[in-house]
């Protein structure tokens, strides 16, 4: 459960990837099949997430750097 609330911006940037990496794939797409990550449904959705833990955990580091910045200078 603690890592849960530890990743929780990951876990939320995850779904939010996979919900826009789908709404790509439905409203751009690939119409001539051909494209290797477009072309179906879920091969966009999981880059999609993939793309959103990435940027999550990112967000992550950077919050806990600057919170113990702050809890070093106090």
């Amino acid at each position: 459960m603690e890592k849960i609330k530890q990743k929780r911006i990951a876990l939320i940037f995850l779904v939010l990837g996979a919900i826009g990496g789908f709404l790509y794939w439905k409203f751009v797409g690939c119409t001539s099949g051909s494209c290797a990550i477009k072309s179906v449904w879920y091969w966009s959705t999981l880059w999609g997430a993939a793309v959103g833990y990435l940027i999550g955990d990112f967000i992550t580091d950077i919050l806990k750097k600057i919170r113990t910045k702050k809890e070093v200078q106090q």
